[in-house]
């Protein structure tokens, strides 16, 4: 059984001295978080395609077991909203084919005006895609959690494409007011999704935001313990992310969480033992 966790970026400038070394040139910064977690979000290609060479190098600090959950950029999602991008995408796939094995599941995440209405041009998107990867998917639409028929049809298209629906739970953020300034700008800038914890596919996806106080967000994810215990059990392999306001705690949090599990099922591959960081200091 193996589950991968991770956080929603690989380098931020607090894990610098505590979770990873400092300094660390930016082509090194992958390959220590990899020692952490065994998967990360790639939100970066969201703002745009990557250079080849860019992605060979990402490919070069880990290893074929990771996972690197790639995001389509947002020309392909937002701007054009998957019509007409045929080139973009076919740009795309050609960028991140150095990944292998890692870039196992491609992400499509809508924007939050894609309704039950678009759904037909949501499936031929994914028909028209190559059978070389899996595909997730995220809606914002409150239809789409809110209405039974337009869940019914949603689940319909992705289980037509194999293609996984993947939950953002930030019912932990809006559960009470925020306390710290990275939770006020969440509050302002995160979509207040409900809880799901249904898998269409044996590779099912979650993305989890907590709060910035660390035993708020333990708390919060104890269903889904229970529930990606179950997945495991299943024969299923998910991928869960974790992700506070401010992330100060992300990579000690995601192995946590997968500590959580293991004590569940202790069946579970273990994460490897992080390289020790020598503290920062003032010369």
């Amino acid at each position: 059984m193996r589950l991968h966790v991770g956080c929603a970026m690989w380098s931020l400038t607090s894990w610098q001295g505590r979770f990873l070394p400092h300094p660390l040139p930016p082509g090194e910064r992958l390959r220590s978080y990899a020692t952490l977690c065994n998967a990360v979000e790639g939100n970066t290609t969201f703002y745009a395609t990557p250079a080849r060479g860019t992605v060979e190098s990402w490919a070069r600090q880990t290893g074929p077991d990771f996972r690197l959950v790639v995001k389509f950029p947002r020309t392909i999602t937002h701007d054009g909203r998957l019509t007409g991008v045929d080139e973009e995408v076919r740009s795309f796939l050609e960028a991140i084919e150095p990944l292998g094995p890692r870039a196992q599941t491609l992400w499509i995440q809508l924007p939050g005006s894609f309704a039950p209405a678009d759904l037909g041009t949501l499936a031929g998107f994914l028909h028209r895609l190559p059978r070389s990867h899996r595909y997730a998917v995220e809606v914002r639409h409150r239809a789409f959690f809110d209405d039974a028929r337009s869940v019914r049809l949603l689940e319909g298209v992705l289980a037509r494409a194999g293609a996984e629906w993947v939950p953002f739970d930030t019912t932990t953020l809006f559960r009470s007011p925020p306390t710290s300034d990275a939770e006020r700008e969440a509050w302002s800038k995160k979509p207040r999704m409900p809880r799901r914890s249904v898998a269409l596919t044996d590779r099912p996806i979650v993305r989890y935001l907590g709060r910035d106080d660390t035993a708020s967000t333990i708390e919060g994810w104890r269903d889904w313990i229970g529930t990606v215990a179950e997945w495991l059990r299943e024969g299923r392999s998910p991928t869960v992310f974790v992700h506070t306001p401010d992330n100060a705690e992300a990579p000690a949090l995601a192995r946590r969480f997968h500590d959580d599990v293991r004590a569940l099922l202790p069946g579970v591959e273990p994460l490897p033992e992080p390289v020790p960081v020598e503290p920062l200091t003032l010369f």
